[in-house]
This record gives C-alpha cells, structure tokens and sequence, in this order.
C-alpha cells in the first residue's frame, strides 16, 4: 500500500479544501460521479486534457489523493517546492521518460491511484484527442482499475496563450470504474477503443452538466 508522509498528505488536503473553495466560486464548478473512484486499490484515472488548469481541479474534487505526472523541468523552477509536495512522478520527456514510467509503474503497483492524460497533450481546439495507447501497459502490468473522466470548461477558462484565467463554467464527470478482470479479457485495440468511448460519453456529459450542450 502507498502511503504518503503526514506533511505531503496535510499539504494535499490543504490544497484541496482552499484550490476546491475557490473553484466553486470562480468556475462555478459542479462535479458527477465522483463516488465511481474505487476507495483503494491501483487505480490510473484518464482523462482528457484541456488546459494546465486540468491536474489541479481534478486533484481538488477526487476523493482519494492523486498522484501527478509532471516534466522534470518543473521540479527545478518556481513551482518545485509545490511540484515535490504534491509527490509529483518526474517525467524526462527528451530523455525518453523511462525512468519516469518506472517510478509511475512502481506507484500504481504499490496501490497508488495516479492521473494520466492519455492524449499526450492539451487540447488546441477544446475537443478530444485521439489516445496514445502508452497507459496500456502500466494498466496491465500494475493490475489496476482504469477510471475514466471529462472535464469540460477549463479550455474556455484558460486555453494556449492565455495569461489568467477567466471565470468561466468547468465540470467534471467521472465514469465508472472498469476492474482489471474486465480488462484482461480485451486485446489492447479493443481496450484503447472502450477507453476512448468512455472517456467521449464523461465529457459530453461534462460539457451538459457545465452548461455547454451536448456536443
């Protein structure tokens, strides 16, 4: 079982109860599903990625602690103290990002519930992406839940370019859980289609909830 030190976790819950407060007020933020994420157990939520507004609010409204993906870059920055305290997995993208993908594949093995965005990138336009399929394998050798998620609105509020970030409607959706047994049976297409499906109908959902209509 992963456990995080007393002043990580206190920092966590700190950050969620103030970040959290702030978010319903400014983004009126409303939020379904949240009850879907199993309470333990190797868990690798996916969602889809809008702006860098994305880690953050998820984290704020999850109800079990998450663990992050971050460039490595950001541990040296401004950001650092606050990267390391969230116990960020650093991640060397132009060195390949191995050890990266080890450190995560330890995480979720140790029975960690940890936040990928499988599209790659943020979003240019606010839609979804197509999935890379590079979740698979730490899904399938970490034997964990996979537990999909939309968000909906953080583009709108802070999309590429943007300076601050405007007050605009974001909500979360998140699915229901899909077990390791029922992930066995899928070859890995059939899985990154089940994936992509699942994460389209959060978001649509999303995008109704935070009051953009249904596409």
């Amino acid at each position: 079982m992963y456990r995080r030190s007393f002043p990580k976790l206190l920092w966590y819950r700190l950050t969620q109860w103030v970040v959290g407060g702030v978010a319903r007020v400014y983004f009126r933020l409303r939020r379904r599903g949240m009850r879907n994420m199993p309470a333990e157990g190797p868990v690798v939520l996916l969602a889809n990625h809008q702006s860098h507004l994305d880690p953050l609010l998820i984290g704020c409204f999850m109800p079990r602690p998450l663990g992050y993906l971050a460039r490595d870059t950001l541990f040296k920055g401004i950001l650092g103290p606050m990267i390391r305290a969230y116990d960020a997995i650093p991640i060397d993208r132009d060195g390949g990002g191995l050890a990266g993908i080890r450190a995560t594949l330890k995480r979720i093995k140790q029975g960690d519930a940890v936040l990928m965005f499988p599209e790659g990138t943020r979003s240019q336009d606010g839609k979804l992406q197509p999935l890379k399929p590079g979740f698979i394998a730490l899904v399938r050798r970490g034997k964990a839940s996979i537990v999909p998620l939309g968000i909906a609105g953080s583009f709108e509020a802070y999309p590429r370019g943007k300076t601050f970030p405007s007050p605009r409607p974001v909500a979360l959706v998140c699915g229901k859980a899909i077990p390791p047994e029922d992930l066995a049976n899928l070859d890995d297409e059939a899985l990154l289609d089940l994936v992509a499906e699942r994460m389209a109908d959060c978001y649509a959902q999303a995008r109704h909830v935070a009051g953009y209509g249904l596409t």
